[in-house]
């Protein structure tokens, strides 16, 4: 009963929350491991060191003082009691690092829990993925909405130049009109006045 209560207690979700980023690798730690598969965490190391030839640097390492501190103030992960205590500095292991520590533990509990760990580092891979590509097309969405403003200001800038240039010639046009009315108001002025006939003198000249 406790068997099936800790592999259905390690489900894809619950394993996802167990894997962090520590120098640009996703990582689960050896304490969360340990509960998952049932066995003590220093059993666990144990198994490790004895095989320390299995576990290459990009398939395990050893977290600093640093990192212990960084990942207990961001998630609180680093776990202390007995056999867990801080003193010792826990052990990091990348996806491929669970793959060769199943074959070092050879229960059905570690099996079935090795096989929802794979699972959990494919749903994370695909949920950064996914997010990767949303932040993709926000970008390209946000570029052309970026280059649709930009030709929007030109146009504007397009129609206050016209609208400028209209204004200028409406001006000239009003200009040339006014002197083309006050020309007409000199030539019926002109027109107004009596003219002598012609071949005729007026009495008293």
């Amino acid at each position: 009963m406790a068997n099936n209560m800790a592999v259905s207690g390690a489900d894809i979700e619950g394993i996802k929350n167990c894997i962090y980023v520590v120098r640009g690798h996703r990582i689960m730690l050896d304490s969360d491991l340990a509960d998952m598969y049932e066995v003590d965490v220093a059993q666990l190391k144990r198994q490790v060191r004895r095989n320390i030839e299995r576990f290459p640097d990009d398939f395990m390492f050893v977290l600093t003082q640093e990192e212990q501190l960084s990942l207990r103030c961001q998630n609180g992960t680093i776990k202390t009691g007995r056999g867990q205590h801080s003193k010792y500095a826990p052990f990091a292991f990348t996806e491929e690092g669970v793959a060769m520590l199943s074959g070092l533990l050879r229960s059905k509990i570690a099996i079935q829990v090795n096989i929802n760990i794979m699972r959990a580092f494919v749903a994370v891979r695909q949920t950064v993925a996914a997010i990767h590509t949303a932040d993709l097309r926000y970008e390209q969405l946000s570029h052309k909405v970026d280059q649709l403003n930009s030709y929007v200001e030109e146009i504007l800038h397009d129609q206050n130049d016209i609208n400028a240039q209209q204004e200028q010639t409406n001006i000239e046009i009003a200009v040339q009109i006014e002197a083309i009315n006050d020309a007409l108001d000199q030539l019926r002025e002109t027109n107004a006045k009596p003219r002598n006939p012609i071949g005729y003198r007026q009495k008293g000249c």
